[in-house]
């Protein structure tokens, strides 16, 4: 929402991975960094015998360092957690080397770091209406370009984010 005054999530839609009493952890997934996945499988030494023109995200602001790799399919890593039916992340290598040779999942965002929120925070935040919420939705992930995701999240709720204000009134 507007009044999130926070420079790092504004227009950010976040896909929330976990959620328990110690906090919260999501994905940002409509970032986009200036990379493909092709420079990192590169710098990481894994051979990409199949041209990966896979865009990356940023995934929030903690450890941007680490990548995570939400997907849609069945489990392909060690290192996984189940978000849903049928979607998984992972930080796991193994899933790289298989995406280098064209075997690893067919929808995917690769992101770099995630956001976190304290016990309480993501609550008190939605409370105070500084994010809309939706239900997750596999199209929006996976089949929507990442300029378009705000947009296309709120229109789920009938909303036009581009008559959102910062500001209220009273009536």
């Amino acid at each position: 929402m507007p009044q999130l005054n926070d420079p790092w999530f504004a227009h950010s839609v976040c896909y929330i991975c976990d959620h328990n009493e110690d906090g919260s952890m999501g994905l940002v997934i409509n970032k986009p960094l200036d990379m493909q996945l092709t420079e990192i499988l590169k710098e990481l030494k894994i051979d990409a015998s199949k041209p990966q023109n896979q865009l990356v995200l940023q995934g929030g602001p903690v450890s941007p360092e680490q990548g995570f790799i939400l997907y849609h399919g069945e489990v392909k890593a060690k290192q996984n957690m189940e978000i849903a039916p049928s979607i998984n992340l992972t930080t796991s290598k193994e899933i790289l080397e298989e995406i280098g040779l064209g075997q690893g999942p067919k929808n995917m965002l690769i992101c770099l770091g995630y956001a976190g929120w304290e016990a309480g925070q993501l609550e008190a935040e939605i409370t105070a209406n500084s994010w809309l919420t939706i239900p997750a939705d596999d199209e929006l992930l996976f089949n929507t370009p990442s300029q378009d995701i705000a947009r296309a999240a709120a229109k789920k709720l009938g909303v036009d984010i581009n008559l959102l204000s910062g500001q209220s009134g009273h009536a």
